[in-house]
C-alpha cells in the first residue's frame, strides 16, 4: 500500500489525484491540505480518512474541527499547517499540486525529510529551482512531474540519456486566442479567458494559457527538470493536444508522448512511476483524427512567452518576478480590477524594474515577491 499526501486536494489536480487514488484502491491517503474548500474537504476526510488536515485560514480550520468532530483527523493551519502534512513520517509521495509560491516551503521541508515529489506546482521551480534540484539529488529524492507537458518529456527521456538531449519540443494548444492579434483582446473577459479549447483545469492556470505564461512557466520549469539551458526548449503550438511534448536527441531522432488530454495519465505515471497501468477513459483514434497541426508560437501578441524566455535566461531572482507579476495581475483581472492586456504590461513594468539578485536565498526569493507585489499595488 502507497502512501500519499496532498498539497491542494480541493482544487483541479488534488480532486483528480484522488480519482486515481479511488479507482487503483492501492493508495493510502494519510495527509490532505486545502486553502479555504472545507466543505469539499470535509467530503474527502469522510472518504479517505486521512490522519490530517490542513487548511490555510486559522478561522476555517476551526470550522472544519467541528465539522469533522467525529472523525480520527487531526487539523492544523497555516503554514505550520502545510508543513506538518509535508513531512508526515509514513509518508512516501508529496503530491504538490497548491497553487504559487505557496508551495515552496512546503516542498524544501518534505525534501529535506526525503520525501519523493510529484510535482504539478510549477512556481517552485521557476522561482527555487536552483534550490530545490541539488537538495533534491542531495537527499536522493525523485522530482516526478506531474504537469503534462513535462510528464511528457519525462516519458519520452526513459532509456536514454540526458546528455543525448538535442532540445526539448514543448507543445502548447494555443489556448482559447490562438490567431487573434491585441487589437482583438482589447475587450476580452474573465468568462471569455476562462473557455480552454482542451483542457479542464483551475482559474489561474487557465487564464495563463489563454496569455501564453503558463508555457512561458514551463519553459523555465524544463530548464530546471531536465537540466537543459532555456534556449534548448523550443515551444511548439500543437492546437490538438494529442502530442504533450517531446524530445529530439542529437541524432535527430524525436520521442514524443500522445494521448487524450487527460490529467489523469501524468498523475497515475507519477505516482506509480516507473510502472504503468490501466487507467479508464477515451483513446486516440487517429482514424477520426486525420491529422496533427503544428504552428510556431505568436511572441508578438502573446509577449508573456518571451518575457518567459528572457527571465529564463537571466535567472537569479528574475523569474521570481515574472511569476509574482503574473500571479497578482491574474487575480486582479478576475476581480475585472484590471483589463485583459494589462496582465502582460504588468509583468513587463516589474521586470524592467527590477535589480536582479544573482543566486537568491529562499528568503530573497520571498522579499522579491513580497516587493513585485507592492509594485503593482501602488499602481492602484
Amino acid at each position: 500500500m502507497k502512501k500519499i499526501a496532498i498539497l491542494g486536494s480541493t482544487g483541479s489536480i488534488g480532486t483528480q489525484t484522488l480519482e486515481v487514488v479511488r479507482e487503483n484502491g492501492d493508495i493510502e491517503v494519510l495527509g490532505l491540505a486545502a486553502g479555504s474548500n472545507i466543505a469539499l474537504l470535509e467530503e474527502q476526510i469522510r472518504e479517505f480518512h486521512p490522519r490530517l488536515a490542513a487548511v490555510w485560514s486559522e478561522e476555517k480550520a476551526k470550522e472544519l474541527k467541528g465539522r469533522i468532530a467525529d472523525t480520527d483527523t487531526k487539523v492544523v493551519s497555516g503554514m505550520d499547517g502545510l508543513i506538518e502534512v509535508s513531512v508526515m513520517e509514513e509518508t512516501e509521495i508529496l503530491v504538490t499540486a497548491i497553487v504559487g509560491m505557496i508551495g515552496i516551503r512546503p516542498t524544501i521541508e518534505a525534501i529535506k525529510a526525503e520525501k519523493d515529489i510529484a510535482l504539478a506546482n510549477k512556481e517552485t521551480l521557476v522561482t527555487a529551482g536552483h534550490i530545490i534540484m541539488p537538495l533534491a539529488a542531495e537527499n536522493g529524492v525523485s522530482i516526478l512531474p506531474v504537469d503534462s507537458e513535462h510528464s511528457a518529456i519525462f516519458q519520452s527521456l526513459q532509456g536514454n540519456e540526458h546528455k543525448a538531449i538535442h532540445k526539448i519540443l514543448l507543445t502548447a494548444s494555443g489556448g482559447p486566442f490562438r490567431g487573434k492579434r491585441q487589437e482583438d483582446l482589447l475587450e476580452i473577459g474573465p468568462k471569455d479567458a476562462l473557455k480552454h479549447p482542451n483542457w479542464s483545469m483551475g482559474q489561474k492556470i487557465t487564464i495563463d494559457s489563454s496569455t501564453m505564461v503558463n508555457k512561458g512557466l514551463e519553459v523555465i520549469e524544463a530548464k530546471w527538470l531536465f537540466g537543459v539551458d532555456v534556449d534548448q526548449v523550443q515551444v511548439v503550438v500543437q492546437p490538438q493536444s494529442i502530442i504533450h511534448s517531446m524530445v529530439e536527441y542529437v541524432d535527430g531522432a524525436i520521442m514524443a508522448e500522445l494521448g487524450t488530454p487527460d490529467m489523469k495519465l501524468p498523475i497515475q505515471y507519477a505516482l506509480y512511476y516507473p510502472e504503468r497501468r490501466y487507467l479508464p477513459g477515451d483513446r486516440v483514434d487517429f482514424w477520426n483524427l486525420g491529422k496533427l497541426e503544428f504552428e510556431k508560437p505568436d511572441m508578438d501578441t502573446f509577449y508573456g512567452l518571451q518575457m518567459a524566455y528572457e527571465a529564463g535566461r537571466r535567472g537569479g531572482s528574475l523569474p521570481t518576478v515574472f511569476n509574482a507579476a503574473n500571479e497578482l495581475a491574474v487575480s486582479q483581472f478576475l476581480k475585472r480590477q484590471i483589463k485583459y492586456l494589462e496582465i502582460m504590461e504588468i509583468i513587463d513594468d516589474c521586470m524592467r524594474a527590477h535589480k536582479n539578485i544573482e543566486n537568491p536565498t529562499l528568503e530573497q526569493i520571498l522579499e522579491t515577491e513580497a516587493a513585485t507585489y507592492d509594485r503593482i499595488n501602488s499602481r492602484r
